[in-house]
């Protein structure tokens, strides 16, 4: 099943990062806001990758002396999407 995380950043330049999710497995990244070259990038290399791997690689990764960065929010939204995932599962 297909779904559509939609997270808002908080601490870096980029706004929000709408992610498509299939299985588990991140099938679209869309920064809104941001350095869009690197972005875009980020983008293309987790396309097609577990949400896990995404998380285990992002996380804690950050932007000069600001405590976080892009990637790192891309990591706190996936992580956030599987704490709301397994809370529904419980239920």
């Amino acid at each position: 099943m297909k779904e559509k995380l939609i997270y808002n950043t908080t601490g870096t330049c980029s706004k929000q990062i709408i992610i498509e999710i299939e299985d588990d497995i991140i099938s679209n990244i869309e920064f809104i806001g941001g350095c869009q070259g690197n972005l875009q990038g980020i983008s293309v290399l987790a396309r097609g990758m577990k949400i896990v791997e995404v998380i285990e690689k992002l996380k804690g990764i950050r932007c000069g002396a600001k405590a976080t960065s892009c990637p790192d929010q891309l990591a706190s939204g996936l992580m956030k999407y599987l704490e709301e995932k397994t809370q529904i599962e419980k239920v």
